[in-house]
Parts: C-alpha cells; sequence; structure tokens
C-alpha cells in the first residue's frame, strides 16, 4: 500500500497502520469477539474486549484509523487551523498588528505540517499498540462463511459475536462526464501539494463548507455547486445563512438550486455546465471536489452468507444495535445517521456491553452532538424548533448573541449567537444551536444537562469564569431563571421586599 506524496511522514503513517511486513496471525480457537473494519467503532470493540480480558481480533483491509485518522477529523482540521491562523493574520489591523508583507500562505507547508502531525497521531491506532492490548490485527478483506464464520487472507476464524464497523466512503454520483475527468474527494484531497488556483466544490454539507473555507482563505477561487437553497440543510436557518454571509464575504462564490448539465475536460483545466435560477452557467476549474454524501461499505462483506440485511443506508440494526443475526452487531458510520467518530465511540461502548455482558443499552438513548468546524462553528445537540414541531413538542427558545458577551467582543468573535430550546413551561432542554469560534467546545455543556436530564436551572446556579465566550449559556439560564417570575410572584417579592426596607 502506498500513500501519496512518498514522504518521512508518510512512511510513518503506514508503518503504524498498516505495516508492510505485520505477520498475519493464526486463529486461537473461537473469538469472544471479532471486529470488522478499525475505524474509531471497530478499534474501541476489539482493543475494549481484549483489554477487559476476551479474546478478540481486528480485521482491516485498508489503513487502521479509518477516515477519521486518515481522510477526515485529524487531516481536515489541522488545514483548517492553518487557513484560520492565515485569516487572522489579514485581521491583524483590527488588534492594533502592523505587518510588513501581505499574508501569504504556503500551501505545501501547510500540507506537511498536516501529514506530521497525522503521522504523530498515528501511534494511537497502530497495529503495533492493539496487538499490544491483546487482540489479533489481520490485514486484508474480510467476508462472511456462515453466522459465525468470517474468512480473511484464506484463513477461517470463528466467533461468538461480531460487529460490523466497516465505516462509509465518498459517494459517487453519476454526472455526466464525471467519469471523463480526474476529481478529489475527502480521500484524495489530502495528498495534494500544491494549491489548485481554481477549485468547484460539489456540495453543501460539513465537508464541503469547512474545504470551500479553508481553500478560499490559501488563496483558491473557490466555487460551490449544491442543489438546495441552503448550506448544511439539518442546521437552524439562522446558523445556515450566517454562514452563508460569512463565506460570501471571505469570496467563496455560491451556485445554489444549481443542477449539473455537463463535465467535461478542456485541456488542462475541467469545465462544468449548471443550470439555476439565474440560466446556464458554464465554470472552469483546475479540480473538482466531491462532497456529495456518504455510502456505506457492505459490498465485499457477503452479508447474506452470515443471514445479515441491510439496505441502502447501511447495516440495519435494532436499538440495541443487533442485525437480523442475532451474534452480529455493527456500529459506526456503516449503520448510523450520526456519523461522526464520537458516535461511533459511543456505539462501540454499546457493542462491548450488549454483546458480551448481556446489556441492554440502547442507541436511542444517547445524546449525540455535532459540529461543523467552519469559522465560526456550529455546534449543535437535541432537535431544532422544526424537529420539535414535527414531533408534536411545543418548546420555549432562549437567544443570546454573541455580541452581547463581553469576552467575545475582546477577541473580536462576536458574529454568532447561542440559543437553547426547553419544553413549553418547563425547563427540560430538547435542543440547543450554538455559533461561535469555541461552538464544538462549548456544546459540551448542554450535553452533559441533557444525557444526566438536568434543568437550564442548575446551569443558572453554575458559576462560571469572567470573561469567558461559554458565558453566553450563563446568560441563557439566566434568562431563563427571570422568565420563571410571574407576575404574582414578582409583586409579592417587591411588597416583601418593602415591608422589609
Amino acid at each position: 500500500m502506498r500513500l501519496r506524496p512518498s514522504d518521512e511522514h508518510n512512511d510513518e503513517l503506514l508503518r503504524n497502520v498498516h505495516p508492510p511486513n505485520w505477520p498475519s496471525p493464526k486463529p486461537r480457537g473461537r473469538y469472544n469477539l471479532i471486529a470488522i473494519g478499525a475505524g474509531t467503532a471497530g478499534l474501541i470493540t476489539a482493543s475494549g474486549t481484549a483489554f477487559l480480558g476476551g479474546q478478540s481480533a481486528l480485521i482491516e483491509r485498508n489503513l487502521l484509523g479509518g477516515d477519521c485518522l486518515n481522510f477526515g477529523c485529524v487531516p481536515s482540521k489541522a488545514l483548517l487551523r492553518a487557513a484560520r491562523n492565515v485569516h487572522e493574520c489579514r485581521r491583524a489591523k483590527e488588534f492594533g498588528v502592523r505587518l510588513d508583507q501581505e499574508v501569504q500562505a504556503d500551501f505545501g507547508l501547510v500540507m506537511q505540517r498536516m501529514r506530521r502531525l497525522r503521522a504523530r497521531l498515528s501511534h494511537h491506532d497502530s497495529a503495533e499498540r492493539v496487538n499490544s492490548f491483546g487482540a489479533d490485527v489481520y490485514l486484508g478483506t474480510a467476508k462472511f462463511v456462515d453466522p459465525s464464520h468470517v474468512e480473511v487472507e484464506g484463513q477461517k476464524l470463528e466467533f461468538r459475536r461480531c460487529v460490523i464497523a466497516t465505516g462509509t466512503r465518498p459517494s459517487v454520483p453519476p454526472l455526466p462526464g464525471l467519469d471523463q475527468v480526474r476529481y478529489l474527494t475527502n480521500e484524495t484531497i489530502f495528498s495534494l501539494t500544491e494549491l489548485p488556483p481554481r477549485l468547484i466544490i460539489l456540495g453543501s454539507g460539513v465537508i464541503a463548507c469547512e474545504m470551500a473555507q479553508a481553500f478560499r482563505r490559501f488563496g483558491s477561487e473557490v466555487h460551490m455547486i449544491f442543489r438546495s437553497e441552503k448550506l448544511l440543510r439539518k442546521e437552524e436557518p439562522q446558523a445556515s445563512q450566517r454562514l452563508r454571509q460569512q463565506l460570501v464575504l471571505e469570496g467563496v462564490i455560491l451556485h445554489p438550486q444549481s443542477t449539473i448539465q455537463k463535465i467535461e475536460k478542456a485541456g488542462n483545466f475541467i469545465s462544468i455546465e449548471i443550470n439555476n435560477k439565474v440560466g446556464q452557467v458554464k465554470l472552469i476549474a483546475d479540480t473538482i471536489l466531491l462532497a456529495l454524501g456518504r455510502t456505506p461499505n457492505v459490498d465485499d462483506l457477503e452479508l447474506e452468507a452470515a443471514g445479515i440485511k441491510s439496505g441502502p443506508a447501511g447495516v440495519e440494526v435494532n436499538d440495541y444495535l443487533q442485525t437480523t443475526n442475532p451474534r452480529v452487531y455493527a456500529a459506526g458510520d456503516v449503520c448510523s445517521k450520526f456519523q461522526f467518530a464520537h458516535a461511533a465511540d459511543a456505539m462501540a461502548r454499546i457493542c462491548i456491553q450488549n454483546a458480551l455482558f448481556f446489556g441492554h443499552k440502547k442507541v436511542s438513548e444517547l445524546i449525540i452532538p455535532r459540529c461543523t468546524y467552519t469559522d465560526p462553528e456550529i455546534a449543535h445537540v437535541g432537535l431544532t424548533p422544526e424537529e420539535a414541531d414535527a414531533r408534536g413538542i411545543a418548546i420555549d427558545s432562549y437567544r443570546v448573541e454573541l455580541a452581547e458577551v463581553d469576552r467575545a467582543v475582546l477577541d473580536g468573535e462576536d458574529q454568532g449567537f447561542a440559543v437553547v430550546h426547553t419544553r413549553n413551561g418547563r425547563g427540560e432542554i430538547v435542543g440547543a444551536t450554538i455559533m461561535g469560534s469555541h461552538a464544538g467546545e462549548m456544546i459540551g455543556e448542554i450535553t452533559l444537562l441533557m444525557t444526566h436530564k438536568m434543568s437550564l436551572a442548575k446551569l443558572a446556579s453554575t458559576i462560571h469564569c469572567y470573561p469567558t465566550q461559554v458565558e453566553v449559556l450563563k446568560r441563557i439560564a439566566d434568562n431563563y431563571m427571570l422568565g420563571r417570575l410571574t407576575p404574582v410572584m414578582s409583586k409579592i417579592l417587591r411588597r416583601l421586599l418593602q415591608w422589609r426596607r
């Protein structure tokens, strides 16, 4: 297996997550648990089983660490941090800082830093480390041969329980002419060593928005083409609209409600013809990034041999993450709409409890936050107002702008807000959205309250450091408490204070 570019950092990565001379283990009888796929869910289930004293195996045909380490969370956040640094330098005058020269991003060095840090972090997911916990690591393609056996590299392995954690891959729709040009996905964009002068991104989701902002800040001319009217369709309209304004302000060119008519080579470039409310538009780019959703990795597993059902959304599971084969469970992107590393982590822990220890943990009980790491970030947990309305849940909403928070103003990061939704007349939190530079960090406080079914009143009684941006949540909680002060109670308190003067 090779990674591009070939350098010391990618060589180190491969030594850790796909060692070239890794010896294939010999099966040691029936395994307590076999995990197929070595992303977050597979690593945790196999390592956790071994750590607890069980006999486990981990099978991976590509790179241990899965998308998160190799093509997702880790490399993308390295790029986003570099892009944010470029942006902050360009804003230096706002803070009274003079720069003698125009700020330029050295894209080659940016990518080199990403590869170096990715290789450094890969030790956590290495085959050697997993093996040190006592799990057998097999490098190869797994397939089911019957309800209790899988085959890998010619060896037949028996399991008591199995966890499918094979993840997803980028969806490649049959767009006219796409198969005639070279394009990027999240699996190849991090192999770039030179900045594309003109980049066209197809999509309007998380990957599309994050990469559009980053590459624009690095200096690319960036176009986003998408079928919907709004970015990040799952998010609250105000957050989506504000992100749209930010991207346009930074120079990203948006083409909403557009359909692709034709893609073709135009010399050394790529031509894309689209149709939208403006009419027919022709764009020229150096490369295309596909960010049009994900496809579950189930094709080569031969699930039918084990009596496991799957569909377009992946492996079918019940609320306990059990498949139609009671011996086999699934976790992570391959079976869930929550396609995040932290969600895969939580589901893996459910699999260990339910598969090995007669547990009855339900995936529906999980409170799973999400975050889009644009600048500003958009974090969310629970229901949006639209989702609450669809479920017939009446809500009260409490909103505070970051422009009202001292630290956000002092940091020059006041372009955002926080809103918390509670059940009508009660402090039970049903959802929240935070838009701000540190939204991903702050959403954890709301997630904690929701997980432990604590009211906003608990947050109001919690002391926060001043000045911090998370004080926005304390203000929301204070507003909730003020709202509980009814006219009658207010009148009683006024009379009491007058009497005690």
